[in-house]
């Protein structure tokens, strides 16, 4: 499981990669229309010497408008808006090679070269060759069939028609110009082979992958549900029913992880199983990593239909109050129904990655050291933070063991319960899932307790303090507030992590509107455990580590040609 962390980090850590491209097509349309008139009046300003080039910018701009939806017939989903960003940063890196070339000539104290100029169209070939191998899903006959398209009409309609001959049959332009078409061909090829065995193309799994982040996630499903595999897989919940039977609430525990990331597979999981139980439940983060991730929507139903088999193992009329022990950062919040525990494990404020298997299976053995019939573990996951250290890994297992000695020793009483939701609400925020917010409130011996939840991948750190105080305030006594880890994003985040973490300003009212809502529907209950086993695929520790590997082989066979191609392109400033 360490590894398998490992390995999604390391895979999480590239995701910035992808904000490279502009946020909207808009952007690189008028960026590249744009550069290509600057293109145009430093070929004529800085290298012929003419004010000709007035009259020729508009019919540049119309070429390169032409050759974008011409490049659009040769990507494998004819997507315009993937053109138009390689067009933008193709542009970009001619203009660059011109600017670059008139600064040689004056450090030189030379005549700017018309070189830069052919010199440049055959760099922006070369790059078009990268882009349309890479992400959009041409082949490497296909790159060299389109790739002097865009660069050389643009060429042909800027430069004089007298000029060609001499430009375009420059032998060092021309030669210079080959290597570094060679040079894309070869990176091309082995960046796609980066990740053999394990994955059998690299460029297909980035295709799929950014096909992906425009809802079209068929195709990355498929390429993730050839590696997964068939297992069994169990989720626990803790029904509360009043004594008439009218209302309910669940408490969910699935072994499964959200994931791997929107919209592929489970990633919306956490508000399918709430919206399955008629909105009246809590999805809770179980001590379970990405591997325990469903890699399709078929397995999703598959695990969602398995869910209404659950079987009810034992019942009951009563609870302990809850018993928090707090070890340096760690704190774990307990409850104890019939001889069931229900354990609450946090670092919050200070975070952490998912708690790691190792401490659920000692927690468990422990439990059952001490007679315990079944225990139940909740991750809160509400606080940002680095896999867990073992320093703090050691205090949370002394304060669950510490926890679970005291509940022993507790006194059970009846239970009550309340509990109310955000559905009715306008709580729409961008750091928010589907699923929204809840709160069920526990009467035990005359004492209320509230237990928070939200349909959210994290908090930020602090987050769960500010509320906590806010409800003392009032006089409610908030035992923990809980995320469902969903990778939902309502809108697409253009930060490091991919993500928007729960915030605290609209929260806490939000929060407290709902727990007095759940406090007025308190009723007499009896609580019961459902356990329930699913035969569906999970994607596995081995994915995460072909992918890691194919990223990290791809970055390291790029940052060589980076490296060789700079030296190079420098040694021809000098020429």
């Amino acid at each position: 499981m360490e590894k398998s962390s490992d390995d999604v980090s390391n895979i999480h850590n590239r995701f910035s990669l992808t904000l490279i491209n502009p946020a909207s097509h808009y952007f690189s349309l008028v960026g590249s229309l744009v550069i290509a008139a600057v293109i145009t009046a430093t070929v004529y300003f800085g290298y012929i010497g003419s004010v000709e080039s007035w009259f020729r910018i508009p019919a540049v701009i119309g070429i390169l408008a032409l050759t974008q939806l011409i490049d659009t017939r040769f990507t494998r989903k004819k997507e315009y808006s993937k053109s138009l960003h390689a067009s933008l940063f193709g542009n970009m890196l001619w203009i660059a090679v011109l600017l670059m070339g008139l600064l040689a000539s004056v450090v030189l104290v030379k005549e700017a070269s018309l070189f830069f100029v052919t010199y440049g169209m055959f760099l922006f070939a070369s790059f078009r060759i990268g882009i349309f191998t890479t992400t959009l899903g041409a082949s490497i006959r296909k790159a060299w069939a389109i790739c002097m398209v865009q660069p050389l009409a643009m060429f042909l309609v800027m430069i004089p028609y007298e000029m060609w001959s001499s430009m375009l049959t420059d032998p060092m332009a021309i030669g210079f110009g080959a290597v570094f078409l060679i040079i894309a061909s070869v990176w091309s090829v082995l960046t796609d082979r980066a990740g053999r065995p394990g994955m059998e193309s690299t460029h297909k799994t980035i295709q799929a992958y950014l096909a992906s982040q425009g809802n079209d996630f068929t195709e990355a499903e498929e390429i993730i549900e050839q590696r997964s595999y068939k297992t069994k897989v169990s989720t626990s919940q803790i029904r509360l029913r009043s004594s008439n039977g009218d209302t309910e609430f669940r408490m969910v525990l699935p072994e499964i992880h959200p994931g791997p990331y929107h919209p592929v597979g489970g990633s919306n999981i956490p508000y399918l199983i709430y919206k399955n139980l008629d909105s009246s439940a809590m999805i809770m983060h179980s001590i379970s990593d990405h591997s325990l991730n469903l890699p399709s929507k078929n397995e999703v139903e598959n695990y969602l239909k398995n869910l209404d088999r659950s079987v009810v193992k034992e019942e009951g009329l009563v609870c302990t109050e809850p018993v928090t022990v707090q070890i340096n950062k760690a704190r774990v919040t307990g409850l104890l129904f019939g001889n069931n525990p229900l354990l609450f494990l946090s670092l919050s404020p200070h975070g952490m990655e998912d708690i790691p298997n190792y401490m659920k299976k000692e927690i468990e053995q422990y439990a059952k050291n001490r007679n315990y019939v079944r225990i139940l573990i909740v991750d809160c996951h509400n606080a940002m933070g680095e896999e867990i250290s073992k320093e703090d890994g050691e205090d949370m297992l002394k304060a669950a063991k510490s926890c679970l000695d005291s509940l022993i020793t507790k006194d059970s009483y009846p239970i009550e319960f309340g509990y109310a939701n955000s559905d009715s609400m306008d709580v729409w925020t961008e750091d928010l899932g589907m699923g929204g917010l809840g709160i069920v409130c526990l009467k035990i011996n005359d004492k209320k307790f509230f237990l928070g939840w939200a349909d959210a991948n994290n908090m930020k750190n602090g987050v769960r303090e500010k509320i906590v105080e806010k409800f003392a305030k009032q006089g409610y006594q908030l035992l923990e507030i809980c995320t469902s880890d969903t990778h939902y994003a309502p809108v697409k985040a253009r930060n490091r992590n991919g993500y928007y973490q729960l915030d605290a300003e609209k929260l806490t009212k939000w929060f407290l509107e709902i727990a007095k809502n759940a406090e007025s529907k308190i009723t007499s209950a009896k609580f019961e455990i459902l356990e329930n086993e699913a035969d569906v695929k999970i994607m596995g520790q081995g994915i995460y580590e072909d992918y890691s590997k194919a990223l990290d082989n791809s970055l390291k066979i790029t940052k060589g040609f980076m490296i060789g191609s700079v030296i190079l392109f420098i040694i021809t400033l000098f020429l």
